[in-house]
């Protein structure tokens, strides 16, 4: 049983940030800057769904000043340990609370009732970049110009992206817009870009994937003529293989698409290791594997 106390160890000389997804320690480190420390439990290739936190997790947690969390139960296997130190008095903040509740999307097969997979909308991270903006003024008033600052910059790279993705989207026609990943992590991705999409495991990777799954969308895949499927960066590859002998068995050829990054950003120091460089390449890689021509 893990039990929290208030009393911390000695802190760092900066503000210290904990945050749990990678996709959350670039907004931090955006919004933030060097005035904070940034502390990611997870990083490149990890499955929030399944992760559990270690001993040395909860050190970081116990001394963070501030945690940052994804919410909407998509770090399942921590749920119990931030509401634990919630009740003992620590500062924990769930991004999911800085949209309203019309952003969310519903999901009646997941804990919580909402798809968790928030950042797959521009529009969703623009207002999580807020809330975080919010937080820190709050937590660190001495530092809210700068904040502000660099919410300014963030917020105009975000609408810019928003256009960018926009205009490699639109090189590929409507019709062909059918994505087939590993899990139902690209629910966001699919309503703001117009994209039917259609995830071999539910929205948690904790729900295998069957036999009949398999076989049911292998169908689905034969009638819809899609040509491609995608591995997820943090799932592995074993079911999208499976799906790809299953559609090969009914004499349709299908491509593997490429590795798309779904609840994980790419490796640090890489494009695909920051929230925009990823977004870039996974619109890139889908719109390149669909957009083929007879």
């Amino acid at each position: 049983m893990l039990i929290f106390s208030c009393q911390k160890k000695k802190k760092s000389a900066k503000f210290k940030v904990v945050t749990t997804t990678n996709m959350i320690s670039d907004l931090l480190h955006q919004i933030g800057g060097d005035s904070i420390e940034v502390v990611g439990l997870m990083g490149a290739g990890v499955d929030p769904h399944l992760y559990k936190a270690s001993e040395g997790d909860v050190t970081k947690l116990t001394t963070a000043d501030a945690i940052f969390y994804s919410g909407l139960h998509l770090e399942g296997k921590m749920v119990d340990v931030f509401e634990k130190m919630n009740k003992s008095g620590y500062k924990t903040f769930a991004l999911s609370d800085g949209l309203p509740e019309k952003n969310k999307i519903s999901s009646a097969n997941f804990a919580g009732n909402h798809d968790p997979h928030i950042w797959f909308s521009v529009e969703n991270w623009r207002l999580a970049a807020k809330y975080v903006t919010k937080q820190l003024s709050t937590l660190q008033p001495q530092n809210k110009n700068f904040f502000e600052e660099n919410l300014r910059t963030y917020d105009l790279e975000l609408k810019s992206l928003k256009e960018d993705l926009n205009e490699i989207a639109s090189k590929l026609p409507k019709e062909k817009r059918i994505l087939v990943t590993a899990h139902d992590a690209f629910s966001y991705f699919g309503k703001e870009f117009n994209f039917k999409v259609v995830g071999l495991q539910g929205i948690s990777t904790t729900a295998e994937a069957g036999t009949k799954d398999i076989l049911d969308l292998a169908n689905f895949i034969v009638e819809n003529d899609v040509p491609a499927i995608f591995v997820e960066s943090s799932v592995p590859e074993q079911t999208i293989l499976a799906l790809k002998s299953a559609v090969e068995s009914k004499d349709k050829n299908v491509a593997l698409g490429g590795t798309l990054y779904s609840d994980s950003l790419g490796n640090s120091g890489t494009p695909e290791g920051t929230y925009l460089g990823m977004y870039i390449y996974n619109m890139s890689t889908i719109v390149n594997a669909l957009n083929v021509t007879e």
